[in-house]
């Protein structure tokens, strides 16, 4: 893949490699861990995320062709880093910015009903929104209630979503080089009185 910048090629390539994690629950997830952990390998994916070795092996390799991960062959026992992606979509002045912490939200679906739930229901834009909301209500800039109804959900199951997406938020929040590029419902005002 081309580095020039403001190279076509390479930022149509970026745009897709993002695509497939945020379609492949698996491949977030195992994204998302090599990048909290900084470097990983295969024994500490299939240890840690209890994968057979085979399926470590192949998503592995996806990641390296999808360019979000590089590998380091110079030892005997490859170790693998995670290339920090983030992609900012504007469409008609409203923005969005994709980033790990979203990947992560993904990664997590298949291992928590509620966020499998809103993805299959709502979609993923549904759960950036969520996202957006949980930001703040993790950091104590909203209460449940606010971003609860904000997300405009059941209220039990908008309480549920905030909840799965509160350790998604915290294991992120340092580990995210975008973090903060996040849209983030506390610039926002509630649709009513809290």
């Amino acid at each position: 893949m081309s580095k020039a910048a403001g190279d076509p090629e390479r930022a149509i390539n970026g745009l897709m490699s993002i695509a497939q994690l945020l379609e492949e629950p698996r491949l977030a997830r195992l994204y998302t861990f090599v990048l909290r952990d900084g470097e990983a390998t295969i024994d500490d994916i299939v240890a840690t995320l209890d994968m057979p070795r085979t399926t470590a092996y192949s998503d592995m390799g996806t990641l390296v062709d999808l360019g979000v991960v590089t590998r380091d062959e110079t030892q005997k026992t490859h170790t693998y880093s995670a290339v920090p992606i983030t992609l900012t979509a504007d469409l008609d002045g409203d923005e969005y910015t994709v980033t790990p912490t979203l990947i992560e939200a993904v990664g997590r679906s298949p291992q928590d009903q509620d966020l499998d739930l809103l993805l299959e229901k709502y979609g993923l834009g549904k759960l950036a929104a969520a996202l957006m909301y949980a930001i703040p209500y993790v950091g104590g800039g909203m209460s449940e209630r606010v971003a609860a109804r904000e997300l405009d959900l059941q209220y039990a199951f908008a309480v549920a979503v905030l909840h799965a997406l509160r350790d998604v938020v915290q294991d992120m929040e340092s580990a995210d080089p975008y973090f903060d590029d996040i849209r983030n419902a506390r610039d926002q005002e509630p649709s009513a009185e809290d």
